[in-house]
């Protein structure tokens, strides 16, 4: 029976007795953990340590991040590289932590993994660290000259800190949840997981419905197209008046094109690469979408002006 895969992402040195509890709440609740020190990741011998668990994060369906006080091991450049930085760049409000990717851990690099390819991440910091982020945002020009109890070594807590700021500004997903005991990021989780689910039937039964609405829409104007048509007597006429009908869309799409001559396209003696050259069309060039399509285009002018073509 699949279960939902869940990437736990830390620095394991500090939060080794949190990571193995919330191991345990996870097969409580029937999910698969993925834990690095229980080989849940693959390491394959043909790259870095640091490279397989990046290319391990988008098999996950979520990320559960817990910071603390450790920055952990820097990340080598061949798992930087599976980044597209630009992405993440236009992913937060905040984004002073990637100005200098080179110095992020791979802890760091194993949640931006996940952003960039979509997968959800809840993120929990440290009690104490959240409050010591909060004095480091409200004095940064001090902050070299601030010891904060709560990061083990100084020269790391602006990486820490500059890196929570990210996650907190993010465009959406910017939820981060302070802790002090493992009970209270279970006690979240469980509520979380618990609204998702639920969202997700209701969703599921209002799609349903909406699906429904749509298909007696078009059935209706099935019956309409129909009506008008049996109330035209000359059989040629009814199928002329089918035609109108049936290519709608494309009669629309030439009104809108500019012809010097309209006769170019009633005569019906040019192909249609040469109607839009006509119109002065230079290149066609399709435009990507979240899943294949077919017929959706942009039609680029001489001038630089662009025209939409769909025929869906």
């Amino acid at each position: 029976m699949p279960s939902p895969k869940v990437f736990v992402s830390s620095t394991c040195y500090d939060l080794g007795m949190a990571r193995e509890q919330l191991r345990t709440f996870l097969i409580r609740l029937g999910y698969d953990p993925i834990l690095s020190e229980y080989s849940d990741v693959l390491y394959d011998p043909r790259t870095h340590t640091h490279t397989s668990c990046i290319q391990d994060v988008p098999n996950a369906d979520m990320v559960v991040l817990l910071i603390g006080s450790r920055f952990g091991g820097r990340a080598v450049p061949e798992a930087l590289s599976l980044l597209d930085l630009e992405n993440l760049v236009n992913s937060s409000f905040d984004v002073t932590v990637l100005r200098e990717p080179e110095k992020l851990s791979i802890t760091q690099l194993e949640v931006l993994k996940a952003i960039d390819a979509s997968v959800p991440v809840f993120a929990f910091v440290e009690e104490k660290v959240m409050h010591d982020q909060l004095v480091y945002q409200k004095n940064k020009d001090l902050s070299d000259k601030i010891r904060f109890p709560s990061i083990e070594k100084p020269d790391t807590a602006k990486y820490i800190f500059e890196f929570i700021s990210f996650l907190q500004h993010r465009n959406k997903g910017n939820s981060v949840i302070s802790f002090c005991r493992i009970s209270d990021i279970e006690s979240h989780l469980l509520k979380q997981w618990g609204y998702l689910f639920q969202k997700l039937l209701r969703e599921q039964r209002e799609f349903t419905s909406e699906s429904r609405k749509m298909f007696t829409i078009s059935e209706q104007i099935e019956d309409i197209k129909t009506a008008i048509i049996s109330t035209i007597g000359n059989s040629q006429s009814r199928e002329v008046a089918r035609g109108v009908i049936k290519y709608r869309r494309l009669a629309d799409f030439l009104s809108g094109l500019q012809f010097a001559n309209y006769s170019l396209v009633t005569d019906g003696t040019l192909f249609f690469d040469e109607l839009l050259s006509e119109s002065g069309i230079v290149r066609v060039r399709d435009i990507p979408g979240p899943r294949p399509t077919f017929g959706r285009s942009a039609l680029i002018k001489s001038d630089g002006h662009v025209t939409r073509l769909s025929f869906l």
